[in-house]
């Protein structure tokens, strides 16, 4: 689905990140969920460096993404995949089950996988500190005994309860984000590395994927104008 700034909802995104960060921002979560779902979604950009004053009374913090959805502003990725995943059962099943299933993977993924693979990503960053050095090892024997309780999980099964769900589209994001740093903690996980490829195979998340990208070489495209 094509980004319509006619819409409705609307996402709030970096106009520009630097080269690391590409194609990593978490506005990339619902613009995926938005694609699965074949919703329109309109762009708000604001920038990194200089975020509007008022913008801080949306979202504490000066993060995004936030949405605005017909007048109903959010914040946080995780609130913002179940008020998306809400609209349409192609994220967050009928059934009672599984729906809750889908629900617990989301919040799985947010407090059980990612603020470990946080800490891995800071730790490469200050990987010549003494204190970084002091605590690889401990967080990546952690971390590891996680992924291997996921993949023990997910065992030989496509996505990680049946069908796609809001859960896959939040654990998928934040395996993704083990190649920031320089240690693979994915692919020596086969059937991880097999599950993280299904989903990045999705069209859903390439086109989200491009349209984040799109965003950033429209930017890179301006200013090198400009400086000319």
């Amino acid at each position: 689905m094509p980004v319509n700034q006619n819409a409705k909802l609307t996402i709030t995104a970096f106009s520009w990140v630097p080269d690391f960060a590409q194609g990593y921002v978490r506005d990339l979560r619902p613009r995926w969920a938005c694609e699965e779902m074949g919703l329109a979604y309109a762009e708000r950009l604001i920038d990194v460096a200089d975020r509007p004053a008022d913008y801080y009374r949306e979202q504490p913090w000066g993060q995004v993404p936030v949405i605005s959805d017909h007048g109903v502003d959010i914040f946080e990725s995780g609130a913002i995949l179940l008020h998306l995943a809400g609209k349409d059962e192609k994220l967050l099943p009928a059934d009672p089950q599984r729906r809750a299933r889908a629900i617990s993977w989301l919040f799985a993924a947010l407090n059980s996988i990612e603020p470990w693979e946080l800490e891995l990503l800071v730790n490469f960053f200050s990987r010549d500190e003494e204190w970084a050095k002091l605590r690889r090892p401990s967080l990546l024997e952690f971390l590891g005994a996680r992924l291997d309780k996921l993949e023990d999980a997910l065992g030989d099964n496509d996505y990680l309860d049946g069908a796609f769900s809001v859960g896959d589209l939040a654990m998928a994001t934040v395996l993704r984000e083990a190649h920031h740093t320089d240690t693979d903690l994915i692919s020596s996980r086969p059937k991880l590395a097999a599950y993280l490829d299904r989903c990045l195979a999705r069209p859903a998340f390439k086109r989200a994927l491009e349209a984040q990208l799109s965003v950033f070489r429209a930017y890179e495209a301006r200013s090198k104008v400009a400086a000319k």
